[in-house]
């Protein structure tokens, strides 16, 4: 192989889920471990590697998502190797050890089959966006990637007693074990959203982590997805 292409050559899998580089996610593949992914993701494989869009169990949770925003699924199956990407974005890989997550459903990309998950909606916040936050939530020991707009950081919000505020439109997952309400000021509307007028954050408290992607403009992920 030339030189000067051997450093993008897959390399040897180590784990179920890891990066293959920033934008892209390798999914070791076997009988029996079947994945979802969202739906149009993939980009090549090896092997055998099959997938049912649209699957049932997609289908019955999908009907609880109210608010229309849906997340497009694939059940994947097979033995081989499956890489996944969304359009350039940077794929964030992390292992559930009995723990749990909620992610928005935006920047779900996969999870392993056998992990409990469904759709719910963030409590406290309906009064600030009207019609509150529905989110993917993921539970269990497994495997799970996430997209974020740049290389996102992650909050430990158990470190200290303040509060921790996000941007919603910079949140890309936390620990469901954390407490969240919404806050409106309109002192700090210079410091967090790109909006005119007052801001609107959302404060965690409690032990947990909070996943941040370095974009704080929804429109953004219409840009890059476009």
């Amino acid at each position: 192989m030339n030189q000067q292409l051997a450093g993008y050559a897959p390399t040897p899998v180590t784990a179920r889920m890891e990066n293959h580089g920033r934008a892209m996610l390798k999914v070791a593949m076997a009988a029996g471990q079947d994945l979802y992914a969202r739906t149009g993701s993939m980009v090549a494989y090896e092997g055998f590697v099959q997938y049912e869009p649209n699957p049932p169990a997609v289908r019955q949770i999908a009907a609880q998502w109210v608010t229309g925003e849906g997340m497009p699924l694939m059940r994947c199956s097979g033995d081989g190797l499956l890489y996944l990407a969304d359009y350039g974005a940077d794929v964030v890989v992390l292992h559930l050890d009995n723990d749990a997550l909620s992610v928005n459903g935006s920047n779900v990309l996969a999870f392993d089959a056998h992990l409990q998950w469904g759709v719910e909606r963030v409590k406290g916040l309906a009064k600030f966006s009207g019609q509150g936050l529905w989110n993917v939530t993921l539970s269990g020991t497994g495997w799970v990637a996430l997209t974020s707009l740049g290389t996102p950081v992650v909050v430990d919000c158990g470190r200290g007693e303040d509060e921790t505020y996000v941007d919603p439109d910079a949140l890309v997952a936390w620990s469901p074990a954390l407490k969240v309400k919404g806050k409106r000021s309109f002192t700090a509307s210079s410091l967090i959203g790109r909006g005119s007028g007052e801001a609107y954050q959302m404060a965690f408290s409690g032990q947990g982590i909070v996943v941040v992607q370095p974009s704080e403009d929804s429109t953004d992920r219409l840009r890059v997805r476009g």
